[in-house]
């Protein structure tokens, strides 16, 4: 069987610069972002998977299809990064409702079925796979198996459960995206060695990442465990001509500080042009030595999960 690396993205209104949701970035990432992003993967020649939130699509269409137009694939995250929104402290019925709406509009976008879920900043609850079973959604990607830094990222004390995770994509139980069990519902963990292996680990840390790179596959070809990368549109657009106010989401000092203060300033380096060549450079890693970059449907139908 071959490696598989799975280059995902994460598409919403999300401004690094300013740490807020923002219009004005959602229109950057149209004119700048998705354009720039979709030529790095027509220059390697390799299909992706894109998670657009609902607010994005809605308010502007065309980065959909934009991403249909080349090949790729559309799936859903959630309605939007508000914080309120987290699929961590939705009831059931919000969950389905938000699930069900963004379903629709993607499908009538795109023209493709949407089965793909990936919850804004991986929160989830114990109803979260329920509601996507009921809605139709047959795969998520919402775990980051014993990843190490949610303390930095809200609805960190249900990221725990990250921690004994299952690192391989699995089946998972009816009512428990964190375990195996015989639902109808496939988990594909985005990668982690402590550190997420994703597009803002790469631009602060990219020594890190270089290491990490190597530990993941050799993980991969010993274990089969596809590599599953985490990219943003927004990070290869470049916002610094604004004046710069970094938006605070909580009350609480010490979450104030790790969530908002701490991060939004780790966040910005190498941010805009100068992550192209950090991401082109993790591609081309797996490509020269004959991995598979596929959509994650179609890696889950060829390994058998769907």
């Amino acid at each position: 069987m071959p490696e598989y690396a799975l280059w995902t993205n994460d598409v919403e209104t999300t401004s690094i610069w300013m740490n807020a949701l923002r219009d004005d970035t959602g229109e950057r990432v149209l004119r700048q972002g998705m354009p720039e992003l979709l030529d790095i993967y027509d220059r390697f020649g390799i299909a992706t998977t894109f998670y657009f939130t609902y607010y994005i699509a809605k308010k502007f269409p065309d980065v959909v299809r934009m991403a249909v137009g080349n090949g790729h694939e559309v799936a859903s995250h959630g309605k939007s990064h508000l914080k309120e929104n987290g699929f961590d402290v939705m009831p059931f019925e919000r969950q389905r409702r938000h699930l069900d709406e963004a379903k629709k509009l993607l499908e009538d976008l795109s023209g493709q079925e949407v089965t793909g879920f990936r919850a804004p900043a991986l929160r989830v609850n114990g109803d979260t796979a329920r509601a996507l079973i009921e809605t139709g959604y047959r795969i998520d990607s919402s775990i980051a198996s014993q990843r190490f830094d949610f303390f930095m990222s809200f609805g960190a004390r249900k990221k725990l459960k990250w921690l004994t995770a299952p690192r391989k994509p699995y089946k998972t139980d009816p009512n428990n995206l964190f375990r195996k069990g015989e639902g109808p519902l496939v988990e594909v963990p985005l990668s982690a060695l402590v550190f997420p292996y994703l597009g803002t680990t790469m631009r602060v840390f990219p020594g890190l990442t270089n290491v990490q790179r190597h530990a993941i596959h050799a993980e991969s070809r010993r274990t089969g465990k596809p590599v599953v990368f985490d990219m943003h549109p927004n990070e290869l657009i470049d916002e610094s001509d604004k004046v710069r106010t970094i938006a605070r989401r909580t009350c609480n000092p010490v979450a104030y500080l790790f969530q908002d203060w701490l991060r939004a300033r780790l966040k910005v380096r190498n941010l805009g042009p100068a992550a192209r060549p950090l991401y082109e450079k993790q591609i081309a890693f797996f490509k020269k030595r004959g991995y598979r970059s596929v959509t994650v449907t179609q890696y889950c139908r060829e390994v058998g999960l769907l």
